[in-house]
């Protein structure tokens, strides 16, 4: 029988969290889908939960690392419910989202302006039983922020 204690809640932010890094690289890198600005934005929060669930796995009796790990799954559900709102209208997306026309008439200046081409982000190019990438971020972070919400008032019970 497995514990999940608080250590092994931190394990396991790590462990979703690396993965969930290596997915988003597997499939902009292997699977050729294009990351928009707002999923390279929504990659940084786990990078941060990465380096607090070190913290946190070393030192897991303090509950400050807790805390940080929802402020951080508090941000990036933030950023994934705006990402999601963008996908569906509801918000008008950045301009580093926008894939603006080009208008060049000279060959080399048209082949360095595609190199720059931004991904708009209110196209859903990948999406896993239906659910786009934002949409999944969201559920893992709100499902993170409840749990870790859990245990501090485990700990504040005890």
């Amino acid at each position: 029988m497995i514990i999940f204690n608080n250590k092994n809640f931190f394990l396991t932010v790590f462990f979703l969290s690396v993965g969930s890094i290596f997915g988003a690289i597997y499939i902009e890198y292997f699977l050729n889908v294009k990351a928009c600005a707002l999923c390279i934005y929504q990659r940084l929060p786990y990078l941060a939960a990465i380096f607090v669930c070190f913290l946190g796995i070393n030192y897991h009796k303090n509950i400050l690392w807790n805390y940080l790990i929802i402020v951080i799954f508090l941000i990036s559900s933030g950023l994934s419910g705006y990402h999601i709102g963008i996908e569906n209208g509801f918000f008008v997306e950045l301009a580093s989202c926008k894939n603006e026309s080009i208008n060049v008439t000279d060959k080399e200046k048209l082949l360095e302006s595609m190199k720059t081409i931004n991904v708009s982000c209110k196209d859903v190019n990948f999406t896993i039983l239906g659910f786009s990438l934002a949409t999944i971020n969201l559920i893992i972070s709100l499902t993170v922020i409840v749990v870790g919400t859990m245990f501090i008032i485990n700990v504040k019970n005890k």
